[in-house]
């Protein structure tokens, strides 16, 4: 981390009347910012009195409403595997076909994060049981989405107050802060999904706004400071002392604990706070840190952590069945065996040439410049806590960036910090603000460079709009092609409420859809929603049998790769391996794969299964002509190209029932 910032602008730093916070004027029942100068409103409609910051909450709760409807697309499997598919095992049991991945059964997560959805999930299904069942789906496909717009919401929210209490109520920079917070494309795309990642960021940016920042506050922050001061009585009675001071620093390390334990890499961001805090006492006397501030942080940690880690732990015993620790088989099976690479690949400059950009977009100059020079303020408290909020980033992204697997929402967290770091270069740059006069003390600022300010908004409006609505919606409008089928086909078996049972009613026999994608390339249970909808699709485990940096590492190919690289092998001889084939001299059998009534793939197998049931010699003994009956555009372009093209449903012609045939009538149709 860099040496703790000076109280003076640097050269070339923004116009420190943009950096002029609010005033300290302390209110009963309203929290006051770090800094005492004068104020500088922004000319907003946000700023009337009716703004308050309540009303802001709910305005932001409806834009997030806004956009977790709008949002329409598919991005990330963990979206779905990591959260709603454990989720709705908790929610539903065992036999509600929720497709459980390798790292639940190996215990690498931690259960906090899909509770919320369980919870989420059996209140949706609380209320369908007092409505018509056609509304049941319609309602757990809310549920999600509902507790991620409120996270999201509170993640926008918790920028701005901290932006507040670093510049201000009334600042420029504040406002911009919750603007490029608000219009932020990345925040659009991923903030109201169900990644641990999107909870993770407002953890974040939650735990740092209750931090006790004051630490670093002194009663005369631009004046020199004496060799050995004694602390003035302001000092002495810093905010750990009192009991509003201690309940915000419990609430920042249960907000952290929780954090941490949902992705043990948020560790990083807090070894970097408390790095700072080291760094503030060794280089500014003067600071009311002392030997008790160090202890209080201790017991605080200790006693916050233990309370987070024994309910992660009792959490955990519960899902699993067993006393297991998630975060140590996490780190465990990702890096000392580092079976993460098995997900792909990145060069070391990743987060600078790549994660950077995707997350800033427009803002990218404003957040390299806050980076590597953060803003100054005339207080030194806050000139510390920007300080330490760009070293967190870099921090973060150095260690991140010595792992090989990376992704860009691995440092998600930090688009908060970077919208505050970055707000007072925006403001600068987009506005400026005639000298005080008599008749106007506070004169208000205007705006410049309006074409940069009009082609960064477009930029971020256009990329958010084709994200979440254009790229990749394909497979999720699948999904609720395939559920409406089932619903049409199998009416009583859509109907069934939980507990489900064993069996699958009239659909035992029946496997209503086979995916021949590339594994995990569309959510699962979470939006097929009926658990006797049976459904099979190829898989990606990594080879936990081998050790790295073996040849049998480096060589395996998954069920996936192996249907690619060569499918009508992979068809004959894997999943259909007695089809149309059986035993001379024995009663015909079923095959070890079920013929599906629905295949599904990309557009780009359709030649394959064509030759495969057509002219194979196995398969053309089926009789079987898949027919497209559905197509599904995915997007102008897919960077794997395995993906590349519409999203298509074949109806095999298999079942030419309106309800499902005997498991003897299957038999007879194969043996043909």
């Amino acid at each position: 981390m860099a040496s703790i910032g000076s109280p003076t602008a640097p050269a070339g730093g923004p116009d420190p009347q943009l950096l002029k916070a609010g005033r300290n004027e302390s209110k009963a029942g309203t929290r006051t910012a770090i800094t005492t100068t004068t104020t500088m409103p922004m000319p907003t409609p946000m700023m009337s009195k009716e703004a308050t910051p309540t009303t802001v909450f709910r305005l932001l709760l409806a834009l997030r409403a806004f956009n977790a409807y709008w949002l329409c697309t598919f991005f990330q499997p963990d979206e779905y595997f990591q959260s709603l598919e454990p989720a709705w095992r908790m929610a539903f049991g065992d036999h509600a076909g929720a497709w459980v991945t390798w790292e639940w059964t190996h215990q690498l997560r931690s259960s906090l994060h899909p509770a919320l959805f369980a919870a989420a999930y059996r209140v949706a299904d609380m209320a369908a049981r007092l409505l018509p069942s056609s509304l049941r789906p319609t309602l757990l496909l809310a549920a999600p989405k509902v507790v991620q717009t409120v996270f999201a919401a509170a993640g926008d929210w918790y920028t701005w107050q901290l932006a507040v209490k670093i510049y201000g109520r009334d600042s420029v920079s504040s406002w911009f802060a919750l603007s490029m917070s608000v219009c932020s494309a990345f925040h659009w795309f991923v903030a109201t999904r169900t990644f641990s990642n999107s909870l993770e960021m407002t953890l974040t940016v939650m735990a740092l706004y209750y931090w006790p920042w004051d630490l670093f506050a002194v009663a005369t922050p631009a004046a020199p400071v004496k060799e050995n001061p004694r602390a003035p009585p302001s000092a002495r009675a810093f905010v750990l002392s009192t009991s509003a001071g201690l309940r915000d620093l419990r609430l920042s390390l249960l907000l952290a604990a929780v954090a941490v334990t949902l992705r043990p890499t948020n560790l990083l961001i807090w070894l970097s706070v408390l790095l700072s805090i080291l760094v503030a006492k060794l280089s500014i006397p003067g600071l009311p840190i002392t030997l008790s501030t160090g202890l209080i942080l201790i017991r605080e940690i200790t006693l916050c952590g233990s309370a987070v880690l024994a309910a992660s732990v009792v959490s955990d015993r519960l899902y699993f069945g067993e006393w297991t620790f998630p975060p140590y088989k996490f780190l465990y099976f990702n890096i000392s065996q580092a079976l993460a690479v098995f997900y792909g690949r990145s060069p070391w400059h990743y987060y600078l040439s790549q994660g950077l950009p995707l997350l800033s977009i427009a803002y990218l100059p404003f957040v390299l410049r806050a980076l590597f020079r953060p803003p100054v303020t005339e207080s030194l408290a806050s000139n510390i806590t920007l300080t330490t909020l760009a070293g967190i980033a870099r921090n973060m992204i150095t260690a991140l960036s010595l792992i090989s697997h990376k992704e860009v929402r691995f440092i998600y967290p930090l688009l908060p910090l970077l919208h505050v770091l970055a707000a007072p270069y925006a403001a600068s740059f987009f506005t400026t603000t005639a000298a005080p006069t008599f008749q106007e003390p506070q004169p208000k600022p205007k705006l410049r460079n309006k074409g940069y300010l009009q082609a960064a908004l477009a930029l971020n409006l256009l990329l958010a709009g084709f994200l979440s609505i254009f790229h990749q919606p394909a497979p999720l409008t699948v999904l609720t092609h395939l559920r409406r089928e089932f619903e049409r086909i199998h009416p009583d078996a859509a109907a069934a409420l939980p507990p489900f049972p064993n069996s699958s009613l009239s659909t035992d026999n029946e496997l209503f859809a086979l995916f021949l994608t590339p594994c995990h390339s569309t959510p699962w249970r979470s939006h097929l929603i009926h658990p006797h909808l049976t459904a099979r699709a190829l898989t990606c485990e990594p080879p936990l049998h081998t050790a790295p940096n073996t040849v049998e590492r480096e060589t395996y190919r998954d069920e996936a790769d192996r249907f690619y690289d060569a499918p009508l092998d992979f068809l004959a001889n894997e999943l259909w391996p007695t089809a149309g084939n059986p035993t001379p001299g024995a009663p015909p059998k079923l095959t070890d794969e079920r013929i599906p009534r629905f295949i599904v793939g990309f557009e780009g197998i359709e030649p394959w299964l064509r030759d495969f049931f057509l002219d194979h010699p196995r398969a053309s003994k089926l009789g079987l002509r898949p027919v497209r009956v559905w197509e599904g555009w995915n997007g102008l372009f897919n960077e794997d190209s395995r993906r590349a093209g519409k999203l298509v449903v074949w109806n095999t012609g298999l079942y030419l029932y309106t309800s499902p045939p005997s498991k003897g009538e299957v038999i007879a149709c194969l043996a043909e």
